[in-house]
């Protein structure tokens, strides 16, 4: 299992909650769950520098939460369409949150 592989994930929703009390980030994060886990911690450079160089839907719905939280609704809005979603209507808490358990429901269907 490699960091770089946006698709591996190696823990449950509790467990990331849990390592956001650690200073460093989980060893063997996937790319899209490390880009959360910066983003979380407060540090956005570092999670849109993960994430913008990921050429997935999920990678764009990322990249859209993170320019709305930036405050940049249309560089938001264009990312909002590559991940073929439309901005949503609850705060950003919320959003982060529905994305953290669609990316670990996502891996864990995957390998059923």
């Amino acid at each position: 299992m490699t960091p770089s592989n946006p698709y591996i994930c190696i823990m449950t929703l509790s467990e990331f909650k849990v390592s956001l009390q650690d200073q460093a980030p989980p060893t063997g994060l996937n790319s899209l769950l490390l880009s959360l886990w910066y983003d979380a911690k407060g540090d956005w450079d570092k999670s849109h520098q993960i994430v913008q160089d990921i050429e997935t839907k999920e990678a764009a719905w990322i990249h859209a939460y993170l320019h709305r939280k930036e405050g940049d609704l249309s560089n938001a809005d264009y990312w909002y369409r590559q991940s073929g979603r439309k901005r949503p209507a609850f705060n950003l808490e919320e959003e982060f949150n529905h994305l953290l358990q669609y990316l670990i429901e996502a891996f864990e269907t995957s390998i059923r």
